[in-house]
């Protein structure tokens, strides 16, 4: 992030400036005036003196998006700092995506005269040449979609990032999913916004001391070990990124837990595979793992979960959704962050898990936690960046810098949400065995919501 003090000095506007000669083609594309100012590498602005600056930094940003326009070449250099914005990032992207709507402008769809037009201006600004390289950290997935030996590469390639830089990012309770935040007081943070969450989970589960929870897509075990230290409960946990499954063996054997856990390193259609587990568990668990599973293979995947839970067991859901108009993920968030994710609004999910002959009973929204969950995450990234980039480099900090910042704005502005669905697998004769209220969730000062 620059300064002030690290801006170049501003030069006078001239028609030959190369912030002039793009207006006109920015204009066009957007279907009106800029919402930005944009500062580029010869001095030359453009745009409204009140918005947010964006400095391109060289030609090679413009040759960048020739041969990747859009969202995904935009990413690709800031990522590689080509592209900069002078003020938070946060900031600057809310402003810009508040001028886009008061103004009424639409993203760049450009037909292909307007390629032409902005090749041309591109080759008098000498910014045309050879396709820039592909930053370092852009996934590279092969094979077919969602088949397990893809599948292992694209949780590799996000979950195994490595252990350090995880432990760098979140706090103690190693909880990379979204947090329950039950107070606003001083000295609250996100590991309290987390065992709130895990705490609520077992209670929505109603785990008892000796009952076995199958819990898939554990992470770094939060709440496994959880479960197993403060509930008692036989835990199976399993996981498709080695170094998680590392860690969470680890973390088992340091808290004396070996005779309540089992850490299983497999693909989760692996489960369906081992007859012990078949109508054996009390409960379910899978949180945020749901949005890799993908569209076509996710009726099998309710399926495991119905199969696995004797009658009257539960499972509970805790996955991202997207708003009903709203895309989910996109082009940076896949080919960067979390490759083939698939998410859908939440009234799907609750479909496909009745289709699988689950009772939904139970739907809780927590969009809202997400935000401050996120915003906890890039605080943390902020305030130790020379850490972050030490341990994996400039461009892997930009990246995550940039998703951090745009999934919080995603929460924000109901793009995306998170939810909790708790379902349950009735007996023959229907009995549930569930509690007529939630007051064992929330405490009793919570009444029966």
């Amino acid at each position: 992030m620059t300064t002030t003090a690290d801006r170049p000095p501003v030069r006078r506007a001239t028609p030959n400036g190369a912030a002039q000669r793009l207006e006109p083609l920015a204009e066009r594309l957007l279907g009106g005036g800029l919402p930005v100012r944009v500062r580029m590498w010869d001095g030359s602005e453009a745009g409204p003196e009140d918005a947010p600056t964006v400095h391109v930094r060289s030609r090679r940003a413009l040759r960048r998006l020739l041969w990747e326009p859009g969202e995904l070449g935009l990413a690709e250099a800031y990522i590689t700092g080509e592209i900069d914005l002078d003020e938070d990032l946060g900031d600057g992207l809310r402003a810009m995506r508040r001028a886009m709507d008061e103004r009424g402008l639409t993203p760049p769809t450009p037909s292909l005269a307007d390629r032409l037009r902005a090749a041309g201006t591109a080759l008098r600004l000498g910014a045309v040449g050879l396709r820039p390289p592909v930053p370092a950290a852009r996934a590279g997935l092969r094979g077919a979609l969602h088949s397990k030996a893809r599948d292992r590469a694209a949780i590799s390639h996000h979950y195994d990032l490595s252990n350090a830089f995880y432990a760098l990012l979140l706090d103690e309770t190693m909880a990379y999913s979204c947090g329950y935040w039950t107070s606003d007081a001083p000295g609250y943070g996100p590991a309290d916004a987390q065992r709130d969450k895990l705490e609520l989970i077992c209670r929505k589960l109603g785990l008892r001391p000796g009952a076995r929870l199958l819990d898939i897509g554990c992470g770094w075990g939060s709440l496994t070990l959880h479960a197993a230290q403060h509930h008692g409960v036989r835990v199976t946990a399993v996981t498709l990124a080695a170094e998680q499954a590392a860690y969470v063996r680890g973390q088992v054997t340091a808290r004396g837990l070996e005779e309540l856990v089992e850490v299983l390193n497999i693909d989760y259609r692996d489960i369906a595979e081992r007859p012990e587990t078949r109508g054996t568990y009390d409960a379910v668990s899978t949180i945020e793992m749901g949005e890799h599973v993908g569209d076509a293979e996710y009726p099998a995947f309710t399926r495991i979960l119905h199969d696995s839970l004797r009658p009257r067991g539960r499972v509970l859901v805790q996955q991202m959704s997207r708003g009903a108009n709203a895309p989910g993920g996109g082009a940076f968030i896949e080919s960067y962050i979390a490759p083939d994710m698939h998410m859908r609004p939440v009234g799907e999910t609750v479909g496909l898990l009745e289709g699988a002959g689950l009772e939904v009973r139970d739907v809780e929204a927590l969009r809202e936690h997400y935000v401050l969950t996120v915003d906890a995450w890039r605080r943390t990234l902020e305030e130790r960046w020379a850490e972050f980039t030490a341990l994996v480099g400039e461009e892997t900090a930009r990246v995550w810098r940039l998703y951090l910042v745009g999934g919080a704005l995603a929460f924000e502005e109901r793009r995306m949400g998170v939810d909790q669905i708790l379902c349950v697998r009735p007996d023959r004769a229907g009995d549930a065995g569930m509690e007529p209220t939630r007051r064992d969730w929330y405490g009793s000062s919570a009444g029966d919501r």
